[in-house]
């Protein structure tokens, strides 16, 4: 893995191969080891390296990228001149800005030495640990245990450095019945390997397969929803991007009016709904700048059901004399906020205990997590699904009995519209990737349309 100073000298290097006005490298090397398990024992025990280097020249207002795996000088150069030769052909952008100058990045505080040196020994008794509960139980367990090491550096002809670097990690198991008629599912995303509870998990994913056994039929329609903390962080973190400033002002957001302008401002949802992104919560990993290389700030999107702020990318705040929104990284050229870039997507939660939350259900559903997530509508952020690994019916305030899945269709915006209450917030990771910090909610009214016979 590359340190900051061998980061420093290869980005000098080749913005000395620059023969552009302007040019910005990007160099990441990332570092991962896992383990699978399949069938109650091992499978793959892995580890990979990779480093890329991103080249982006410009001239004029023309603009071309090239990417390169090798680090030799040869390959470097290559890189840099293919560049400078796609910007000669491209058309002029007229969004292109004057590129930014040297900027102070604070530290995340997302690095953890024993994590990021990990590899098999240090992961393998937690599969022996998941793979003991179930075998005592006569259950079938699979899963993964991955930890992953990043540096990521930044860096300009006007005099930008950039240097990051984080390691985070996450166990996840489904256990079903030797049949495969019955499954449950826990899993856990830690940027510290050692905080990861595979006891815990293991007897989780045991518990959702034995209780959902022979679950039973009944009818489509809107219900009340116990949701999890995974499967609300499913649905709520696909609002990332929604608070495009540009895109609200264009009419293309679930915040913008008709005939013209915002719910800046404007109480959307309940008095306790908050949503913010904070790149210095070490629960987990996010860049200290945003795609326009900016500094990050913690920054609050949704503020006691308040919308309290767009994000602005520069080319958008310069057009409408607004001040840049540094929470925030780049969807296309429209703002908003993305994973992996800036990240640490949070809604925040509130005091109610499991126990609590199922007690407040007359009648409902307790959803484990979604799989197969789909957009449905860009602009109102109407997604379509499946629910997976456990789900039960909760009756006077207890789960009574486990029911076939359901395909559901519904927006993360409506849901928050329509959330009752909320337990304390935890970080997850879902199928499908996509991570934030999410608490258990309760909301009405959710729509699951159609019976799923998938197990």
């Amino acid at each position: 893995m590359l340190t900051r100073d061998e980061a420093q000298q290869l980005a000098k290097k080749l913005l000395g191969y620059s023969t552009f006005p302007e040019c910005q490298v990007t160099i990441t090397s990332w570092e991962q080891a896992y383990t699978r398990f399949a069938n109650n024992g091992i499978t793959t025990a892995s580890f990979n390296l990779r480093n890329t280097v991103s080249i982006v020249s410009t001239r004029e207002g023309r603009t071309g990228s090239y990417g390169v795996n090798d680090l030799d000088d040869a390959s470097l150069k290559a890189a840099v001149k293919k560049a400078e030769e796609l910007a000669a052909i491209a058309p002029p952008d007229p969004e292109r800005l004057p590129a930014i100058g040297a900027q102070t990045f604070a530290d995340t505080h997302d690095y953890d030495e024993a994590t990021a040196v990990a590899r098999a020994p240090q992961m393998i008794p937690h599969v022996k640990t998941i793979i003991d509960l179930a075998m005592k139980q006569k259950l079938v367990a699979a899963g993964l245990i991955e930890r992953s090491h990043r540096v990521t550096a930044v860096a300009n002809k006007n005099g930008l450095f950039g240097f990051h670097r984080a390691a985070d990690s996450q166990l996840t198991t489904t256990i079903r019945m030797p049949d495969g008629s019955s499954s449950g599912w826990a899993g856990q995303p830690s940027t510290k390997l050692s905080e990861i509870d595979s006891a815990r998990l293991g007897a989780t994913a045991s518990e959702k397969c034995l209780r959902w056994r022979k679950p039973q039929k009944i009818d489509p329609g809107n219900y009340t929803v116990l949701m999890e903390p995974t499967a609300a962080g499913d649905l709520v973190r696909l609002m990332a991007g929604a608070f495009s400033a540009r895109e609200t002002d264009e009419g293309r957001t679930f915040l913008s009016k008709r005939g013209g302008g915002t719910l800046l401002g404007e109480k959307v949802f309940p008095e306790f709904v908050t949503l913010r992104t904070d790149p210095f919560d070490p629960r987990q990993p996010a860049l200290p700048w945003t795609n326009d290389l900016l500094p990050t700030r913690a920054i609050s999107w949704i503020e006691k059901g308040v919308i309290a702020n767009l994000a602005y990318d520069r080319y958008w705040a310069n057009k409408t004399g607004k001040p840049a929104t540094p929470g925030a990284g780049g969807r296309g050229g429209g703002g908003g906020f993305g994973f992996g870039a800036q990240g640490a997507l949070t809604l925040e939660g509130g005091k109610a205990s499991m126990d609590e939350l199922i007690a407040s259900v007359d009648r409902g559903l307790l959803i484990t997590h979604f799989w197969y997530i789909r957009g449905v509508n860009q602009q109102t952020l109407q997604q379509t699904g499946l629910t997976r690994d456990g789900l039960f019916l909760i009756e006077n305030g207890k789960i009574t009995t486990p029911v076939m899945n359901f395909r559901f269709l519904e927006s993360p915006v409506r849901l928050l519209k329509n959330t009752k209450m909320l337990g304390p917030a935890m970080r997850v990771r879902g199928l499908e990737g996509g991570m934030m910090i999410a608490p258990a909610l309760v909301a009405t009214d959710f729509p699951l349309p159609s019976i799923s016979d998938a197990i």
